[in-house]
């Protein structure tokens, strides 16, 4: 059995596994990330890396990172909460130092990997992965492999314009992110309560609704309608199998219900609709980001690159 070293690398923290060629978790830990020192960065991956790597006979290692991934190149372009990340050669620095084949992917994108791999999408070919977060996320599945678009924005679907505002001829679009994350939805209720934004979040405005308050009632109401908007559109845009939700917010219970009440609103003022989402919640959770970040290397396995040592 074939054992790999696995990093999902995030803003605050930086987890790890060993894990085998079936998706089996051999190990799990995690420390804190260095944020603006790429030297520490490096320090720190190397040394669990090589500590593991006779431990487990490890046989290659997969990165999930945020940021504009180039998994072909090993660079990580754009911007993220971790900027010491952006530039520096992953495939050769960590493929080098431990003598192993490297494969990046970006995070979004293994989390749904992760999902067509062993979760919510393991029967389906055809997927899109939704992030529901600070801002909205997503990954385009295509033949259970990521469609990464000619711009590499393939699954940016939280930049789709869902509202136009038109002010004495000035007009004001209002992106997917912008009318149906979990942090526009503080920030609305915020606006409403002359609170700031960040003495507020997504659990104290539902439990809030569900103790009677009207405003966050009615915020809750319109977040679930504009995210069965955006559900709609990716529908008849791609026509997936399914769309599978993630985030913090796919922990709740009724999410699914709520959206499906929104939805067949929709479908039922637009009497040429005929096809109804079919919409789940993502399995995994924490885990989704390391499993797809391997089969991602998986994957990739044949041009996998190898270290000239």
């Amino acid at each position: 059995m074939k054992n790999y070293m696995v990093y999902d690398v995030g803003g605050s923290k930086v987890k790890y596994a060993v894990i085998n060629e079936n998706g089996d978790f051999l190990f799990k830990g995690d420390y804190p990330s260095a944020q603006n020192d790429f030297e520490q960065f490096q320090t720190d991956i190397i040394e669990v890396t090589l500590k593991n790597k006779e431990l487990f006979n490890i046989e290659g290692i997969a990165f999930s990172c945020p940021g504009g991934v180039d998994s072909d190149t090993g660079i990580i372009g754009g911007a993220s909460a971790l900027p010491c990340i952006h530039g520096p050669n992953f495939k050769e620095i960590f493929g080098f130092a431990a003598g192993l084949p490297v494969e990046i992917e970006n995070d979004a994108n293994c989390a749904a990997l992760g999902e067509v791999w062993k979760g919510a999408a393991s029967e389906n070919q055809n997927v899109m992965f939704t992030v529901i977060g600070t801002g909205i996320g997503g990954a385009v599945i295509k033949d259970r492999k990521i469609h990464k678009g000619a711009n590499l924005h393939g699954g940016e679907i939280g930049y789709m314009v869902l509202n136009v505002i038109d002010e004495n001829g000035e007009y004001t679009f209002k992106t997917w992110s912008e009318l149906a994350a979990t942090g526009s939805l503080v920030k609305k209720v915020a606006k409403i309560k002359g609170l700031q934004a960040h003495e507020l979040n997504g659990q104290k405005i539902f439990e809030a609704a569900e103790a009677g308050d009207e405003d966050c009632r009615k915020a809750i109401d319109e977040f679930y309608l504009s995210l069965a908007q955006g559900i709609y559109n990716i529908q008849y845009v791609y026509d997936p199998e399914k769309i599978i939700l993630g985030g913090a917010i796919s922990s709740r219970e009724d999410l699914i219900d709520e959206i499906y009440k929104k939805l067949d609103l929709i479908i039922g003022s637009i009497k040429i609709a005929k096809v109804r989402p079919v919409i789940e919640t993502c399995q995994y959770k924490n885990d989704a980001n390391l499993l797809g970040a391997l089969y991602h290397f998986l994957q990739c396995q044949e041009t996998s690159y190898v270290p000239n040592i």
